[in-house]
């Protein structure tokens, strides 16, 4: 059975998986004054930023529709047995929905797995599916056994932008005025697919420690091989932060993991934060 294996363009994928013939991605869009980009084929991370300086209104971001997913599967299905989708939280974003309701127009089999998390995780979940197949393991065993991989998933982000966050939707006005007003530093989780403040620090410093705090005591219960360090735009900050990292865990792999624009909308450019599956 040949597999297309389709993500969405939240995801960052490595040069090995850019390369994977069978790895395809969908994008979102991108609204600004109203002009619409497409993640990844219109518009850069740095592009967005750049862009946001001069906008005379809050970007926002869309789904891919039912339609776009439907041509994509169409196509897919000339070459492919099968379609697995995994693709960014459905608690986040309405691309879960517009994967499973084109599912139903096409005559392929597509399976869409809700990831509960964006980003380079995405990656991860698809290469892992992609060793469970090439083993022989059926499509419900990988199915089974990613889900139990994604609620493994622990994610801790330090918000680049407060304001972009808010106008963004993703934070109410009272929380976004007392972090300003008390330059309070709020620590982002995901949980089950759902951002959540998972805590308060004074000071970035302080913040960068409380994460490397969590980072140390899932690593003595788990002890997992691989963490992927989540940028907005400077790669320079993730590399001196994974720098730090290596000294006190060595023994694990440390991947720097661009978030791209859409992601940038609501989060800003000097977003900095850790992910890593617990049974990966």
């Amino acid at each position: 059975m040949k597999i297309a294996w389709v993500t969405d363009s939240t995801a960052f994928l490595d040069e090995d998986m850019k390369k994977n013939p069978d790895v395809y991605t969908i994008p979102l869009s991108v609204l600004m004054d109203e002009e619409e980009f497409l993640d990844g084929i219109d518009l850069t991370a740095r592009e967005l930023f750049d862009k946001l300086k001069t906008l005379k209104n809050p970007p926002k971001t869309s789904q891919p529709s039912v339609g776009a997913f439907q041509q994509l599967y169409e196509s897919l299905s000339k070459d492919y047995d099968q379609i697995v989708s995994i693709l960014l939280s459905s608690k986040l974003s309405g691309t879960f929905s517009s994967s499973q309701q084109a599912s139903q127009l096409v005559d392929i089999p597509v399976l869409t797995i809700d990831s509960k998390i964006l980003s380079y995780p995405l990656t991860a979940l698809i290469k892992k599916g992609m060793e469970m197949v090439a083993r022989g393991d059926s499509l419900e065993v990988v199915e089974s056994n990613l889900k139990k991989i994604i609620d493994t998933n622990e994610t801790i982000v330090l918000i680049g932008s407060l304001e972009q966050l808010h106008r963004s939707g993703r934070m109410s006005g009272l929380k976004f005025l007392l972090g300003s007003m008390l330059s309070v530093k709020p620590i982002i989780s995901i949980v089950d697919g759902v951002l959540h403040i998972k805590e308060k620090a004074r000071s970035e410093k302080k913040a960068k420690d409380k994460i490397v705090d969590y980072l140390r005591s899932s690593y003595e219960k788990h002890r997992f091989k691989e963490v992927y360090i989540l940028y907005g735009l400077h790669l320079e900050v993730a590399e001196n932060f994974r720098n730090e990292l290596k000294d006190e865990f060595p023994e694990v792999s440390f991947v720097c993991c661009p978030l791209g624009a859409t992601i940038g909308v609501h989060a800003g450019e000097n977003t900095l934060g850790i992910s890593w599956f617990n049974a990966l």
